[in-house]
């Protein structure tokens, strides 16, 4: 048996995350003291991980305000009215967040919604009809390239495209379908990034299968997985689920060539009752959590 952490709590022992936002919000420090707290913030993280003998350790973890947003930036789901600001990708990311109001504009943040059965709230991404799906990954490859400076070989963990899919709001004639080749090419472009810098895995977090799935969202998860998982070449895609059981999915999710499932043996109410009745796919791992 081995240890994995699904993502580590970023705000730091002292709250030094929530105090450094803070100082820099009111300009009594630089972007690049605020950023050097966060390097430092996941160097401490991670090693105290990797002194705990965790064995599967999580990066991309790491978020200045919410990791739904995070996962929004990477795919340029950014509304116009943030474009429009001339600031720094820094400072358009926390006006998302949490507004801006400057010498160079004055938008109001995005809608926050309650994340799943938590206390925690998250952005709501705002897909405007002429939003351009495309990957910029820096961040999270930044991330793992710091870990393996440590001596630390990590797994990058991402919103999954299923999930950010169905909690993005459509704000004007598109939908679903009308982005959905665009996001399967997004992540099939991340993955074959991975393999170009021998990632061995890639988490793909997909909270929103525990909620009760209609056929159309059956096969819209099959449909993108179907696609992905073609793309895999030698990176392990582990897909994590949490806040609940995948009663309606298991079964699609346990015959797909996933290398790893994470399953809530805690909250999901039927998760043992479904590994008894249809059994776990030999070569898979499974992490239980």
């Amino acid at each position: 048996m081995k240890t994995a952490v699904a993502g580590y709590p970023r705000i730091g022992t002292l709250r030094e995350l929530k105090f450094a936002l803070e100082k820099y919000f009111r300009k009594e420090i630089s972007a690049d003291e605020l950023t050097q707290t966060a390097k430092e913030l996941r160097k401490t993280h991670w090693l105290i991980q990797k002194e705990a003998g965790i064995d599967y350790i999580t990066s991309n973890d790491f978020s200045y305000y919410d990791i739904v947003l995070d996962t929004a930036f990477l795919l340029n789901i950014i509304p116009e009215r943030y474009k429009e600001l001339e600031v720094s990708e820094l400072d358009k990311y926390l006006a998302m967040a949490r507004g801006y109001q400057g010498e160079n504009g004055d938008v109001k943040a995005l809608a926050m919604k309650k994340w799943f059965n938590t206390n925690y709230h998250y952005i709501v991404p705002e897909v405007e009809d002429d939003t351009v799906i495309k990957l910029s990954a820096d961040k999270l490859l930044n991330e793992y390239k710091e870990a393996k400076e440590l001596g630390i070989t990590t797994k990058p963990v991402i919103a999954g495209p299923y999930t950010v899919l169905k909690l993005c709001r459509f704000t004007e004639n598109k939908g679903i379908d009308d982005f959905l080749d665009d996001f399967i090419a997004a992540y099939k472009e991340l993955i074959a990034l991975c393999n170009d810098n021998n990632i061995s895995w890639l988490q793909l977090d997909e909270p929103a299968l525990v909620y009760d799935l209609s056929d159309a969202d059956k096969a819209l998860f099959n449909k993108i997985y179907d696609e992905l998982l073609k793309e895999r070449g030698n990176c392990n895609i582990l897909l994590q689920t949490y806040f609940g059981d995948v009663r309606d999915i298991y079964e699609d999710i346990i015959n797909k060539p996933f290398a790893g499932v994470g399953l809530d043996f805690n909250e999901g109410r039927k998760t043992f009752e479904l590994v008894e009745k249809y059994g776990f796919s030999a070569g898979k791992l499974l992490f239980a959590g």
